[in-house]
């Protein structure tokens, strides 16, 4: 169990310190939530705002975890195609599951407004071609998003206009959304925490939950006490830590990793991004990068399999960020941090229920800065009696990882090369 967080630029930068005690009591409440990212906290907010007596149980701080320490981008849809999401589940309920994603983004920016959360909100995303290929991807997904879904607003971007914006020629094009966007992950996440206390639910932090009990009345228990109630959110996600083994299987925590340069300057920053967009590329181990508010550049890549960071890391991150930005050769990287991501086989979001009063959201994939805090609404909505919305993602079909815990990380990896050398083709 850790106490602090992650010695990364946005614990640097965060602009909320808050503190909460850890569970030393038994308490009986409504509902129980394990995790206080994300997630947690827009369920947490929901609930208490209805009424519930609401705890939050976390192992280490709030936001500690993949909501404190990601690439901050706020991206349309589902880490998987909504094409692949199609075939999965019919066109209707993909159509469904898309106006989900649609409406996240719309209330994480009203969560913001309504909360006076200071976290840096800038518009703007940018899908970037890597090689002819990932131009005609995006001109089929663009034009099943227009066609099929309805989705308005996104350009198609060929090299010159992409040049005008991105000063780099790593790039063959794009597809540039203006509602999508992003923010400070950390302070945004600790902004709903703040709101849901203050809506009246009870946060504990180091108050790691070693076991649940099932049954009518659910029990989570933790080093220092217990917590009995009607429902219990489970909201850990990749941290949930062998607590529950069935959704565990369905499960892959990876390794990711962002570096943040020093500060740039208004000018030089701008020099890099004109319009302060973020950027993903569509390689399946992917880049992804973002302008700070205090211009820096803070860019994301790597994976690791293992659960052991890789060798020298900033250095590997320096040699990937100057492969886009060689004109940033020589600037300092003043930190460098990792943290898991939960995917899934096929990269699509796994909710559900272990019994009537348990339910579960995980498995994001990366694509989950938005996507986390309606699924905390989702979850909060079914506890309310009304579970149609959250209900839809059942109908996405899930495996386990193959192997069992001790081979499925081998076998991943495997898969894993395959997918890079296709990256490189």
């Amino acid at each position: 169990m850790h106490t602090a967080h992650t010695d990364s630029y946005y614990a640097a930068s965060l602009n909320l310190p808050l503190a909460y005690p850890t569970l030393e009591e038994n308490l009986d409440v409504d509902v129980c939530i394990v995790g206080a990212g994300i997630t947690g906290a827009a369920a947490a907010l929901t609930l208490a705002e209805k009424g519930y007596r609401v705890a939050v149980l976390e192992a280490n701080r709030v936001g500690w975890g993949a909501s404190g320490r990601n690439g901050g981008q706020m991206i349309f849809g589902y880490a998987c195609e909504q094409s692949k999401l199609t075939r999965m589940v019919g066109l209707e309920t993909s159509r469904a599951l898309w106006d989900i994603s649609i409406e996240a983004m719309t209330l994480m920016r009203r969560r913001i407004h309504d909360h006076g959360i200071d976290c840096d909100l800038a518009d703007g995303h940018l899908h970037a071609a890597v090689k002819p290929r990932h131009m005609q991807e995006l001109e089929a997904w663009a034009e099943d998003l227009i066609r099929n879904f309805g989705y308005q607003g996104l350009q198609l971007w060929d090299r010159q206009r992409l040049r005008r914006q991105l000063a780099s020629d790593a790039y063959l094009g794009g597809l540039y959304d203006p509602n999508s966007g992003h923010v400070h992950p950390l302070n945004y996440t600790l902004g709903l925490v703040k709101a849901a206390a203050q809506a009246g639910a009870v946060f504990f932090e180091q108050s790691p939950v070693t076991r649940i009990e099932r049954g009518a009345t659910p029990v989570a228990h933790a080093p220092g006490g217990q917590v009995r109630c009607r429902q219990l959110l489970l909201c850990g996600n990749a941290y949930l830590q062998h607590l529950v083994p069935e959704i565990e299987r369905k499960l892959m925590p990876v390794g990711t990793y962002i570096t943040a340069t020093e500060p740039l300057g208004r000018e030089r920053a701008e020099a890099l991004i004109a319009n302060n967009m973020a950027v993903a590329d569509l390689n399946f181990v992917l880049d992804y990068f973002r302008l700070s508010a205090d211009h820096r550049l803070l860019f994301g890549g790597r994976v690791s399999y293992s659960r052991l960071d890789p060798p020298n890391l900033a250095a590997a991150m320096g040699r990937r960020l100057r492969t886009v930005f060689p004109q940033l050769a020589g600037v300092h990287q003043q930190y460098t941090w990792g943290g898991y991501v939960g995917i899934t086989l096929n990269r699509a979001p796994h909710f559900g229920r272990l019994e009537r009063n348990i339910y579960y959201a995980q498995g994001f994939s990366g694509h989950g800065l938005a996507l986390t805090g309606m699924a905390g609404s989702l979850m909060a909505e079914a506890v309310a009696g009304d579970a149609e919305r959250f209900d839809l993602f059942g109908r996405i079909p899930h495996r386990d990882f193959p192997g069992g815990r001790l081979l499925r990380t081998p076998a991943l990896v495997l898969a894993m090369a395959w997918y890079r050398l296709r990256d490189l083709l």
